[in-house]
């Protein structure tokens, strides 16, 4: 069969459960599957360009705190990279991956037992590449949750929040939809399509954000909350932009059609978005800002991860409008009902992805990823199964996550006291400054 006419999460399944069956399974499962080497090339090249958003996404963040604020807020991002790598290795990747129930999966691959060069069945490219790929989008994921408690945590609860919720909420969600067996997967009956990771990557971080923020409350704002760098915003953008090829492309795990197809829709999408976004800015308060066109790329972006192998390029068109407009709106909410997500974490990746889960169903094209969505005249059970599966990631991210906070700040605290707010984070608790604004006259 073309790989174009079905997702990698169905490929994958298959290949884990001869994985999981035993050596002789395993070997013969190599033995019928041979190795890409382009294939193995571009997704090893795509798991670069996902750890890179990273960085990126920590530009992004960084250029919209206040000065006093840069270092902790790029640490936020910047740090995951060795947690969750950690954490991916010990028992993550096994959790999200391997054999288990609906919910989540065993300790079969704990310790990367059984992840190594053997080609996975249905694929062309080794399994430690694909666990490794896997691993960037777990980094990225708690990354996304520092935008909504920026100027404020405190690092120790930074550490454990990241730690215990990449293994409480993201593991568990990962296997839904992309683990053999998961209930939101390629083999249930209520299977949710999300090419990329708009449920398990951006609804999930996108609502936890949105826990996080009520449960730590308001930033003390006692000076003008401007952004300090609007250039490393607008890099951070440019960087997120670059790397999302990687994400949604690579998420082919093949150098195939289908690959080629989700890059293009992915920039048209974003582009759409960020012309959307400033539109719409304009009507309201007759400006069009940096931050504003930064804001709807991103949008776009993460609308389209979830359709981008399922959408033809109209269906990328009103993604892109959409997920500018519904973003914007989106980062109106807190003005509205008075909680602080700092960094529009819940506004851009909350409600992005879920319009992008969405959109899905309606415009997903049977030439492209083998499903029709509702409007090209498909079953209307596919609108049910992308509202399930959006309503059912958004309470589980929620409920999870503002239990996890409530403990961690009955037990440690989550929140730096108010000299340490006042002073600002970075020295207050990493010792250093973002700017060094007592140079001596002569600049040495």
């Amino acid at each position: 069969m073309s790989r174009t006419l079905f997702s990698w999460p169905g490929r994958l399944a298959a290949g884990a459960a001869l994985l999981a069956a035993g050596p002789a399974h395993a070997q013969e499962a190599a033995a019928a599957s041979a190795l890409s080497a382009a294939d193995t090339a571009w997704v090893m090249a795509s798991a670069a360009m996902v750890l890179l958003m990273t960085p990126g996404l920590a530009l992004f963040y960084g250029g919209m705190v206040r000065a006093k604020n840069v270092l902790s807020t790029l640490m936020h991002s910047f740090l995951c990279i060795g947690l969750v790598t950690v954490q991916w290795v010990l028992v993550g990747y096994s959790l999200a991956f391997s054999e288990g129930n609906g919910f989540i999966g065993g300790f079969a691959h704990a310790r990367f037992d059984g992840v190594d060069s053997t080609v996975m069945d249905g694929l062309g490219i080794p399994h430690s590449t694909f666990a490794v790929f896997q691993l960037m989008f777990a980094i990225i994921t708690p990354a996304i949750i520092s935008g909504a408690f920026a100027e404020r945590m405190k690092f120790k609860a930074y550490v454990l929040f990241t730690l215990l919720w990449t293994t409480v909420v993201y593991d568990p969600i990962c296997h839904w939809v992309w683990g053999p067996g998961g209930w939101l997967g390629a083999d249930s009956a209520w299977h949710a399509l999300d090419f990329a990771g708009g449920t398990v990557v951006h609804i999930s971080s996108g609502v936890a954000g949105l826990a996080v923020a009520i449960v730590l409350g308001k930033r003390s704002l006692d000076v003008d909350p401007r952004p300090n760098n609007l250039g490393f915003t607008i890099l951070g953008a440019g960087m997120l932009w670059f790397g999302w090829f990687g994400f949604n492309a690579g998420s082919a795990l093949a150098a195939d059609s289908t690959a080629a197809h989700a890059f293009l829709v992915t920039h048209v999408a974003a582009a759409c978005a960020a012309v959307a976004w400033i539109i719409v800015e304009w009507a309201h308060t007759r400006q069009v800002t940096v931050l504003g066109a930064a804001s709807g790329a991103v949008a776009g972006l993460v609308g389209i991860t979830p359709a981008c192998g399922f959408v033809g390029l109209s269906g990328a068109l009103v993604i892109g409008f959409g997920a500018g407009v519904a973003c914007y709106g989106g980062c109106l909410l807190k003005r509205r009902f008075g909680y602080d997500d700092s960094l529009d974490a819940f506004g851009l990746h909350g409600v992005g992805g879920a319009w992008g889960a969405l959109a899905t169903g309606l415009f997903a094209a049977a030439a492209v990823g083998g499903t029709a969505g509702v409007l090209e005249g498909g079953a209307a059970r596919l609108i049910v199964n992308q509202l399930v599966g959006v309503l059912a990631t958004a309470a589980y991210a929620f409920g999870a996550t503002w239990v996890l906070a409530t403990i961690l700040d009955k037990t440690i605290g989550l929140r730096v006291t108010e000299a340490q707010e006042r002073a600002g984070l970075d020295v207050s608790l990493h010792g250093a400054q973002g700017y060094d604004f007592d140079l001596p006259a002569n600049g040495d």
